[in-house]
């Protein structure tokens, strides 16, 4: 197969610039940061972790998310609880749910972003 990842994530906003700057100062991410573990950043990319990724196409009337959003973003974190409190502290509201979480998959939460796109937060289980 000569696909090899994921290249880029790119969403329309009528503010480019502020939810670029809501994305870096809330969860870390965007052009010129990196993973921990993750190697230098350079200027145009966000440097991440290997890992998992799900690439998942969904019935056409899922309720798992706004119907009026076609994509959601899921984003894999480590420490979702000590992300969770820093969010709410900056006034960011997150929503979780029991049955959202198992042993098998992890942990979720979801927060939106300033232009109203539903952002799943996951936390995979232990290794």
């Amino acid at each position: 197969m000569p696909v090899l990842g994921v290249g880029g994530v790119f969403l329309r906003s009528q503010h480019p610039d502020a939810l670029s700057t809501w994305y870096r100062t809330h969860l870390g991410v965007g052009p010129g940061l990196a993973a921990p573990s993750a190697g230098e950043a350079d200027e145009w990319s966000w440097r991440t972790e290997g890992g998992p990724l799900v690439f998942a196409p969904f019935p056409a009337d899922t309720d798992y998310w706004p119907g009026a959003q076609q994509v959601m973003l899921n984003l894999r974190v480590s420490d979702l609880d000590s992300l969770i409190v820093s969010l709410r502290a900056a006034g960011v509201e997150v929503e979780t749910r029991d049955e959202w979480d198992s042993p098998e998959t992890g942990r979720f939460a979801r927060v939106h972003d300033p232009d109203g796109n539903a952002v799943e937060l996951w936390e995979p289980p232990a290794a």
